[in-house]
């Protein structure tokens, strides 16, 4: 890795964390532990080569680290330590400010599901949200999260929970298509792409609670 011989903690920061792609792969950790193959699936995008040099940089930085879990699964993954789990308030302002970027015509893939969650956690509008008290099961392929608002916060892990106001089937585009693509709720259900369980209305006004960021132009303030 390359520095910067600068002693400012920002340059500090960013010989440690601060590689292409190094952030995004702390993305795909926030929300818990992953096998190598849940990273790839996540980062399809980026070579298996430069995914295990991030992963050793990551490591040796104190950001991450490797560990065999226990049975039944009894495999390797990798987590992110105290010191990594402390990049969420840094990931959470970047991509507020990013959100103000205009996207790129040429980028069509969809966000990938723990991008999504990440991004409902950026976007979360507690104006919107009001009085709103609710607990939501999200079923996203094989990935489940459960998300709660109470008192304007929003808050989101990742696993199944018993106490629910509804639950969400859905793939991640087709939630993404839900919250940021204006795609009616309706729409998705009768054409299978979403199914409901509980407390429809709630799920409703959730879903309206992530409003879109207006892009930026080079000449706003």
């Amino acid at each position: 890795m390359r520095g910067y011989d600068d002693a400012c903690g920002i340059a500090r920061a960013l010989g440690a964390v601060g590689e292409r792609w190094a952030l995004l792969v702390v993305r795909e950790l926030m929300f818990g532990p992953k096998r190598y193959i849940d990273l790839r699936r996540g980062l399809p995008t980026m070579s298996e080569n430069v995914l295990s040099q991030r992963l050793r940089e990551l490591e040796r930085s104190g950001v991450l680290l490797r560990r065999r879990l226990g049975p039944p699964s009894s495999v390797w993954v990798y987590e992110l330590t105290a010191r990594g789990r402390e990049l969420e308030p840094v990931l959470i302002a970047l991509a507020r400010w990013g959100t103000r970027v205009p996207l790129d015509a040429a980028i069509t893939a969809d966000l990938s599901v723990d991008a999504l969650v990440f991004a409902l956690k950026t976007t979360f509008d507690a104006e919107t949200a009001g009085a709103l008290r609710t607990t939501c099961q999200l079923r996203l392929g094989d990935d489940r999260f459960h998300a709660d608002v109470a008192d304007g916060q929003f808050r989101v892990a990742r696993g199944e929970i018993d106490d629910v106001d509804a639950t969400l089937t859905a793939s991640a585009s087709t939630l993404q298509s839900l919250v940021f693509g204006d795609r009616p709720l309706a729409d998705a259900e009768q054409a299978g792409d979403a199914l409901i369980e509980g407390n429809r209305r709630a799920t409703e006004r959730l879903l309206r609670c992530f409003p879109r960021t207006v892009p930026c132009t080079p000449t706003s303030p």
